[in-house]
């Protein structure tokens, strides 16, 4: 199930005008130049593998060149609570699907369409730090082993090194910049205090058409994600300076209600956590037995099922981290309490 995270950004950047401002954002400029921008359209059917898919945030644009060329534009808004380290190779996997099923579309063509692969993040801890190219994922004997493996990098828009005037200062509607901003400062505590400043932009926002339904939408997400009471009154603060106070009472009414249905649910959920905590420890210990398989390190039949009968979730995590750059099973396996 999509989390607020997702649903906000694909409400926000699932347009082509908001989704152009983030491509022009980050794109080089040389491409930013040469793209009919007015082309843009965003593509109905997802091309991720079922079992990649950890979520519904992906998005896909098709655009032409000013020469009438036509340009595939594959966004992937991540929005993890941690750095992925294997992010590079999922947007390679990503870029291969598309091309390949371009292919079976178009068994005519000699030559393949440009595609741009982006992830947009905007996590709680701090800057992206996995690898941003597939070569740097490889343990390779030498440097003059890269020439002989597969060559691929992603475009990052990483929000959180941004600084709030950049972000302010991008070109793009009011919505677009709005988002940018609320993505960059939700979860870090400061939203309460930068919100005010924000009330010029909210009231453009609110100006434009559907400015009421995605004022809506930019306010109920913050309220969702940020739960403290400045934020509560700072949002307050904003509504009413935008809106009229009979309205923008309703707004605030309507979350209130949304929270203590949350409430409920998370009451009625608490049932189904014990299950889900199972799955989550299965999961991830399956995935530190692969790694360390992919990686060339043997693992016998007596810490394979060390592993996966683990049941503590901070010692799987512990192995998965160690994992990713182990080449012995002790690298992982260092004594840490079963």
């Amino acid at each position: 199930m999509s989390g607020p995270h997702d649903l906000f950004a694909r409400y926000t950047f699932g347009h082509p005008e908001r989704a152009a401002a983030e491509l022009r954002a980050v794109l080089p400029a040389h491409v930013v130049s040469e793209v009919d921008w007015s082309s843009l359209r965003r593509e109905p059917v997802s091309v991720v593998d079922p079992e990649l898919r950890e979520t519904e945030s992906d998005l896909l644009f098709t655009a032409r060149l000013h020469t009438g060329q036509s340009l595939l534009l594959y966004v992937l808004l991540e929005h993890q609570s941690s750095v992925d380290p294997w992010m590079a190779l999922r947007m390679l996997r990503y870029v291969v699907r598309q091309v390949e099923r371009w292919r079976q579309e178009h068994p005519e063509s000699a030559l393949l369409p440009v595609i741009i692969p982006l992830v947009m993040y905007h996590g709680p801890d701090g800057a992206w730090t996995a690898p941003r190219r597939v070569e740097d994922l490889f343990a390779l004997p030498g440097e003059q082993w890269r020439a002989l493996i597969p060559r691929f990098e992603y475009l990052l828009d990483d929000l959180t090194a941004e600084r709030e005037e950049a972000l302010r200062a991008r070109s793009g509607p009011p919505l677009a910049r709005l988002a940018w901003l609320v993505l960059r400062y939700a979860r870090t505590g400061e939203l309460a205090h930068r919100l005010p400043d924000w009330t010029v932009l909210c009231a453009q926002v609110q100006a434009a058409p559907e400015g009421a339904e995605h004022l809506v939408a930019v306010i109920r997400y913050m309220l969702w994600v940020e739960k403290d009471a400045a934020v509560h009154a700072a949002a307050r603060q904003v509504l009413h300076s935008v809106l009229d106070e009979q309205r923008a009472e309703e707004l605030m009414g309507t979350w209130a209600e949304d929270m203590m249905e949350r409430g409920v649910q998370k009451g009625l959920a608490m049932g189904r956590q014990e299950g889900r905590q199972e799955g989550r420890a299965e999961g991830l210990s399956g995935a530190v037995v692969r790694i360390l398989t992919a990686r060339g390190v043997h693992v016998d039949e007596s810490a394979r099922q060390r592993i996966l009968t683990c049941t503590d979730m901070a010692t799987l995590e512990h192995w998965f981290d160690r994992a990713l750059n182990a080449t012995t099973l002790s690298d992982v396996l260092d004594g840490r309490a079963w």
